[in-house]
């Protein structure tokens, strides 16, 4: 029985990866600030992770074969995860994200146009590390949301001593109202009612992944896999804005609203006027089978809908 800690796992598709760890026969712990209660048989630890002395002190003398960590957001928690789980565990994956390649937020190596981005095109290994930034602000971590997550995998790949792995998410859609960011949910509303929906002039295409199938990656990368460094973790086929609202319109009834936004006009979720959707082919290589956006896309809208009809005057 494999021993596996999660750190977060209080919702979406963290909650799922707990109940399928149980399912596969693991013995599971959660550690989280109490917001939730795991399943029953799933040992809780409460404590804030930020507090390395508690972290610590109710860790005790508990030792993991693997520990799933979905939210570590800067450096510094990644510090303190690197020291408190030293000696307590041979491996240790991170949830990051497609944000990481963003290249509005930091200077990357030039790809050609509509080039899937491998992994190393942001190499953990090299990548500065800042902890005496104001990470602890949440006003500035949510604005350096992309380097936060880029730093945060340098140091447990520098400082962690045990194996590490970083799964990079594309963007999750899925589960109805357990899609907490509400990102679905926006084009379900505006296109219901028939409100405009601000996009760029050219939008681009992005990845996006079912959060059935990230909890799927995740146990297999905890469970099933000794792979290290990042990896990129996407369905297959790439959606632009303008996709994504057709299928919810199918549904709907209605046809989208799209107004071109202005120069400093904030944009819908999704609307994208830089190239940055990742390549899934190493996570492939290592044995992962992705399914198709457009395969569980209709499912995703259908639950949306349904999550959204309540709220409709």
């Amino acid at each position: 029985m494999e021993k596996i800690c999660v750190i977060g796992g209080s919702r979406y598709f963290g909650k799922l990866l707990v109940q399928r760890l149980q399912a596969a026969g693991c013995q599971v712990t959660v550690i989280n600030r109490g917001s939730s209660l795991p399943p029953s048989g799933v040992e809780h630890l409460v404590v804030d992770r930020d507090d390395e002395a508690a972290l610590v002190g109710v860790l005790g003398s508990r030792t993991f074969d693997v520990v799933v960590d979905q939210i570590c957001y800067t450096p510094v928690q990644a510090a303190i995860a690197a020291r408190a789980f030293h000696g307590r565990t041979q491996r240790y994956v991170m949830t990051s994200t497609i944000e990481v390649y963003d290249p509005a937020t930091t200077g990357l190596p030039s790809v050609p146009r509509d080039t899937p981005l491998p992994e190393e095109i942001v190499d953990p290994a090299a990548w500065p590390v800042r902890t005496d930034l104001p990470w602890q602000d949440d006003a500035y971590l949510e604005a350096h949301y992309a380097e936060g997550k880029r730093q945060a995998e340098a140091v447990l790949t520098l400082d962690g001593g045990f194996d590490f792995a970083s799964v990079r998410s594309a963007h999750v859609l899925g589960g109805g109202a357990q899609e907490f960011t509400g990102r679905l949910a926006h084009y379900v509303e505006h296109i219901t009612r028939g409100t405009e929906i601000a996009v760029h002039a050219e939008e681009l295409p992005t990845v996006f992944i079912h959060y059935e199938e990230l909890a799927d990656l995740l146990l297999w990368a905890a469970t099933a896999t000794g792979f290290t460094g990042p990896l990129n973790a996407c369905s297959d086929g790439l959606l632009d804005v303008r996709d994504l609202s057709a299928a919810i319109a199918a549904q709907v009834g209605r046809e989208p609203v799209h107004r071109t936004a202005g120069a400093r006009e904030d944009t819908s979720p999704f609307s994208f006027d830089r190239h940055y959707a990742m390549s899934n082919a190493r996570a492939k290589e290592l044995g992962f089978a992705f399914s198709r956006t457009t395969d569980w896309l209709p499912g995703a809208v259908t639950e949306a809908i349904g999550a959204f009809a309540p709220h409709i005057a």
